[in-house]
C-alpha cells in the first residue's frame, strides 16, 4: 500500500515543480559568463577593467590591438583559466551532492562530510607522492578508486550501525562519513609524512585545503568534460532522483532498475569528486550548500533542480575564488576556507531544521 500511495505523491509534487516556469533559464548562460568575467576582471593585482576587455578581445579575434605581455598572460592563462576550472568544480560538487542526498534521502549528505573528498585525496597522494602505480596510473584514476572506496566503507559502516530512515538514519551516515574522513586523512598525513619532502608535504597539505592556483589551460581538457558529462548523466537520471526522494521503495515500483541506477549515479558522484580533487584538492560544503539553496529557490524537481544547481554551483565557486584572492591583501588563502566558513553555519541551518521537522 506504501508503494500504491508514492506515485500519486509524486505526481503531485510533479505538479507543482511543472507549475513554476522555466524563464530563469536563458539567463543562465549569461549569468555564468558574468561570473567567468567577474572571476578574470577582479584579482590579487589591480588591472584596469578596460585591458581586460581588451585582452580578452584580442583572444577571442575580435581586436588586433597591441597587449603588454605581463598583463596578458595573468588574465588570460592564470585568471580566466582559474575561473574556468572553478566553475567546472563548482557544478561538478555541486551536483555531486544534489546525488548524493536523494539518493541517500539524506539532507546532510555530500561528498565531503561523507568522506567521499578524503578518500579521493587519499588515493590522489598514493599516486603523486608514494608513486603507486608505477607512472601508469593519474592521480584523477586514483582519486576515483579512493572516492569509491570510501563510499563503500561508510555505506557499510552506517548499515552495521543500523541506520534507518529519518533523523537517526541522518545521524547515523554523517558519523560513518565523519569516521571515514578522519581514517582517510590520517592515511593521507601517515603517506605524506613517509614519502614526502618538506617542501613537497607543505605544497600538498596547502592543496589539500583547496588550492586553484597552479591551475591552468590544460587542467580544463579534463574538468569541462568531466562537469559536462556530470550535468548529462544527472539530468538524464532526473526523473530517477524524484523517485528515489520518496524511497527506493517507490522507485522500484516505478519499473526503475535500482541497482543499475544506483551505480551509474554514485559512480558519476564519485568521479566528478574525484576528478576535482586531483586538480584543486578537497573542497567542503558546495554539496551541501547549493542543493539547498536551489530547491528554495526552483523547487524540488529534479528537471529544473539539476542545471539550475550546477549553474549556481559553478557561480558559487567562482566568487570564492575571488574572495580567496582578495580577502587578504598580498595572500592568497586556500579556497576550501572560504566554502567553509559559508557552509558551516549552512549546515547547522539544516541540522537544526531538520530536528525541528
Amino acid at each position: 500500500m506504501r508503494m500504491r500511495a508514492a506515485a500519486p505523491g509524486m505526481a503531485r509534487a510533479g505538479g507543482r515543480g511543472m507549475g513554476r516556469g522555466w524563464g530563469w533559464l536563458w539567463l543562465a548562460p549569461a549569468v555564468l559568463v558574468a561570473a567567468l568575467f567577474f572571476g578574470t576582471a577582479v584579482g590579487e593585482t589591480r588591472i584596469p577593467l578596460a585591458t581586460v576587455i581588451e585582452v580578452l578581445a584580442v583572444k577571442a579575434g575580435l581586436s588586433s590591438a597591441a597587449l603588454d605581455p605581463i598583463d596578458a598572460s595573468v588574465i588570460w592563462h592564470y585568471r580566466l583559466s582559474r575561473a574556468v576550472v572553478a566553475a567546472c568544480g563548482g557544478a561538478s560538487l555541486a551536483l555531486s551532492g544534489l546525488i548524493l542526498q536523494a539518493l541517500l534521502r539524506n539532507p546532510l549528505a555530500e561528498p565531503y562530510l561523507l568522506g567521499i573528498s578524503a578518500g579521493a585525496s587519499t588515493g590522489a597522494v598514493l599516486i603523486a607522492v608514494a608513486g603507486v602505480g608505477g607512472g601508469l596510473v593519474g592521480m584523477s584514476a586514483g582519486a576515483f578508486a579512493g572516492a569509491l572506496t570510501a563510499f563503500a566503507l561508510v555505506a557499510g559502516l552506517a548499515h552495521a550501525a543500523g541506520g534507518g530512515s529519518g533523523l537517526r538514519g541522518a545521524g547515523v551516515i554523517i558519523l560513518a562519513g565523519i569516521a571515514g574522513s578522519q581514517m582517510f586523512n590520517a592515511l593521507t598525513a601517515l603517506i605524506i609524512a613517509q614519502s614526502a619532502s618538506a617542501e613537497q608535504a607543505r605544497g600538498i597539505m596547502f592543496w589539500l585545503l583547496g588550492n586553484l592556483s597552479g591551475v591552468r589551460w590544460p587542467d580544463t581538457g579534463l574538468a569541462l568534460p568531466v562537469a559536462a558529462l556530470g550535468l548529462a548523466v544527472t539530468l538524464w537520471h532526473a526523473r530517477a532522483l524524484d523517485a528515489f526522494t520518496f524511497g527506493a521503495e517507490a522507485a522500484a515500483a516505478l519499473g526503475i532498475d535500482l541497482r543499475r541506477t544506483q551505480a551509474v549515479l554514485i559512480g558519476t558522484a564519485a568521479l566528478v569528486t574525484a576528478v576535482m580533487v586531483s586538480i584543486a584538492g578537497a573542497i567542503g560544503f558546495v554539496g551541501l550548500v547549493v542543493p539547498h539553496a536551489m530547491r528554495f529557490l526552483v523547487g524540488t524537481r529534479h528537471a529544473r533542480l539539476v542545471p539550475a544547481t550546477a549553474l549556481a554551483g559553478a557561480v558559487f565557486l567562482v566568487l570564492s575564488d575571488v574572495v580567496s584572492r582578495i580577502v587578504i591583501p598580498g595572500q592568497v588563502l586556500p579556497i576550501g576556507v572560504i566554502t567553509a566558513l559559508v557552509g558551516a553555519p549552512a549546515f547547522a541551518v539544516v541540522m537544526v531544521r531538520g530536528r525541528q521537522r
